[in-house]
């Protein structure tokens, strides 16, 4: 029997890397998920490296294990290993005060501001990777939903406000706006990028935002009281350039407006 390629997925028991390994699982791939530490990543082909570990809500009050999680581990195994390829999973945010969302785009940081070392910990393991001289492939994603998404999220913090107490207050105002991909998507995308794609940057997003008055909308429509408090501040990214993502893998199956009454019904089914 033909066997499939080889994954080691580093933050495999994460959300985004528990659902990459059963995709792979049902495309016949044989996985690997190494423990923290683990000795044996030395001393074996990992294969296809997906790097999905990482801090993200709570990176403000782990300054520390942010930097470990999204540097120190990559350098040992860019160093140490042997794989085929390896896919870092970073972050659109990365494009806060850009002028641009391109993948070639000049990014701008501040060191003072406590969010931006989320930001600078992703470009250093991004700078790491494209200068390792090995075949990696960075992957910037934007904001990933579905079933099992981390509780310190902004749309799982509204869906289960829905879902327990049947009513929703936006803490921010209602042209706040930003882009949302599925997990189901992202899952297609991965192993197409790290076994196809080119050595470099790729957006993965939806490519269009989707503001809290629409996400608003569909919950009322679902029967949920919403509302906006007073004075609320207009929080509003940038359009993602998806051009590459779509010339090279074809176009997202998924949209959050179409996603979103069957996922508030699971929160009301789990939580």
């Amino acid at each position: 029997m033909k066997t499939g390629p080889r994954a080691t997925l580093v933050g495999g028991r994460g959300f985004i890397g528990r659902h990459l390994h059963l995709k792979l699982i049902e495309s016949a791939w044989s996985c690997y998920v190494p423990e923290r530490d683990d000795p044996n990543l030395t001393q074996t082909d990992l294969g296809h490296v997906f790097y999905c570990a990482g801090l993200t809500a709570d990176f403000r009050q782990r300054p520390y294990a942010t930097v470990e999680a999204h540097i120190q581990v990559l350098a040992h195994i860019l160093q140490r290993c042997k794989f085929t390829s390896l896919t870092y999973l970073s972050s659109t945010r990365v494009y806060a005060g850009a002028n641009s969302t391109d993948e070639n785009a000049a990014l701008t940081v501040k060191p003072y501001e406590p969010g931006d070392l989320y930001n600078l910990s992703k470009l250093m393991g991004e700078s790491l990777c494209l200068n390792s001289g090995r075949a990696v492939r960075v992957v910037r994603l934007s904001n990933v939903y579905g079933q099992g998404m981390p509780e310190q999220n902004f749309l799982s913090e509204i869906l289960f406000a829905a879902a327990n107490e049947k009513k929703v207050e936006f803490r921010n105002a209602a042209d706040s706006q930003k882009d949302y991909i599925s997990i189901h998507d992202v899952v297609h995308y991965l192993p197409l990028i790290a076994s196809q794609g080119e050595i470099g940057i790729y957006n993965l997003a939806h490519g269009k935002n989707v503001a809290h008055l629409e996400i608003a909308r569909i919950l009322q429509n679902l029967g949920v009281p919403c509302n906006f408090a007073a004075n609320a501040q207009s929080i509003q990214f940038s359009e993602i350039n998806i051009a590459k993502l779509q010339q090279s893998f074809g176009l997202a199956q998924h949209d959050l407006a179409s996603d979103l009454p069957a996922l508030y019904q699971h929160y009301c089914e789990t939580t």
